[in-house]
């Protein structure tokens, strides 16, 4: 089976698990601080704080922009649950914008339009999370121009975009965010196997987000209730969380950085391999953006069941039947039975929906060879002939 996505391990990634194995420090040593500073330094921003998952690094953002009970939280249909569930972590309502059909992010014309309703009906959000689907960026620089206008925070899901670039600058840059959250998990354009990353230009917001990670805990005297009792001394001066990295994921995303270039660059050839083999065929191919250098996490082609004598599942079942895993991102979240029972329902948001219904993820990653892709190519062809 050719799966959708995999991780690239190689030798140096190995040694720089073992040195940390090796060493003095497991969990919280220099290695995670020195992933940090090099992360922050590949995405342009001043700040990057690691942890244990995107999940948590967005939990945390929402925390440390002050989103809690009786606050609204808008983000995107199109994206694994974690984008919205953050937000109910925290107590807050959460709602969806519909997608833009051709990029298949957060589409700025809903988004505009359901401000405009919002403000009239004293509804608007505290925080919008647009979720870079794919790898590809969402139209930042339109986003936080309504985000001045009607006076909400802005927080990147980048999981899928490390790598990308938007507008000439590097995706993690905060440019048009307050912070930007990357995942490191192992299907994901770099790994440490299981972790996240977020970053932001606010050393305000860092600091909050350290203390989320780490039980609320410091051990720095500076800022620390009254003065400190000894060198062992340490306060909790907020409810935080256990969401710290660990230096052996951390020794593993140092060693995977270094070819973070390499991996996007692949991904790069391979979609345009895909684009020229799919040309002709009953399918619509991932169109990119001008302003965007997408990460292209993932490669979703969209099949055009109008023409096609076989239903999405039919087409579906049969890749895999004949050995290409292919998957499906994602199920639009307003369509889990969680949220129904919140009270969303079919029909909200109808692009989300109709993507869902013609949506496959076909395999990319950055060691898939030539030879790999030639036969998801042909089966493709041959499934799609009926």
């Amino acid at each position: 089976m050719i799966p959708y996505g995999r991780q690239d391990i190689r030798q140096a990634d190995i040694d720089a698990v073992v040195a940390v194995l090796r060493s003095d420090f497991l969990t919280q040593g220099p290695t995670v601080p020195a992933f940090e500073a090099a992360l922050a330094a590949k995405s342009g921003a001043q700040h990057a704080v690691a942890m244990n998952s995107a999940t948590s690094a967005l939990h945390a953002a929402c925390l440390a922009l002050g989103v809690g009970a009786g606050d609204r939280v808008w983000t995107s249909p199109v994206t694994f649950v974690a984008s919205a569930n953050c937000a109910l972590y925290c107590g807050a309502q959460v709602d969806f914008v519909d997608i833009d059909p051709r990029t298949y992010n957060m589409s700025v014309a809903a988004l505009a339009t359901k401000l405009a309703r919002a403000e009239v009906a004293g509804a608007l959000p505290k925080l919008v999370i647009p979720v870079h689907l794919c790898g590809q960026p969402c139209e930042m620089e339109s986003i936080a121009a309504l985000g001045k206008r009607y006076g909400f925070k802005i927080v990147e899901d980048a999981s899928h975009a490390v790598g990308a670039r938007y507008r000439g600058g590097p995706v993690g840059d905060c440019r048009y965010s307050d912070i930007t959250v990357f995942s490191f998990h192992p299907v994901k354009i770099i790994t440490t196997a299981e972790g996240g990353l977020a970053t932001t230009n606010d050393p305000a917001l860092a600091h909050r987000l350290q203390l989320l990670r780490s039980h609320g805990i410091v051990r720095d005297p500076s800022r620390m209730v009254g003065e400190s009792h000894g060198a062992w001394y340490y306060q909790q001066v907020a409810l935080g969380f256990n969401y710290r990295m660990t230096d052996v994921q951390a020794a593993l995303g140092l060693s995977q950085l270094q070819r973070l270039d390499e991996y996007v660059a692949r991904r790069h050839e391979l979609a345009r391999a895909y684009d020229e083999s799919f040309a002709g065929l009953p399918l619509t191919t991932p169109w990119q953006h001008p302003d965007s250098y997408s990460g292209l996490h993932l490669y979703v082609v969209r099949l055009r069941l109008d023409v096609l004598r076989r239903t999405h599942r039919e087409v579906f079942d049969a890749l895999r039947a004949r050995g290409i895993g292919v998957n499906l991102h994602y199920i639009p979240v307003h369509t889990q039975p969680y949220y129904r029972a919140l009270g969303f329902r079919d029909g909200q948001f109808p692009e989300a929906e109709r993507y869902y219904a013609e949506a496959i993820s076909l395999p990319m990653y950055a060691t898939l060879s030539d030879e790999q892709q030639a036969q998801v190519v042909q089966v493709v062809r041959e499934v799609l002939a009926g």
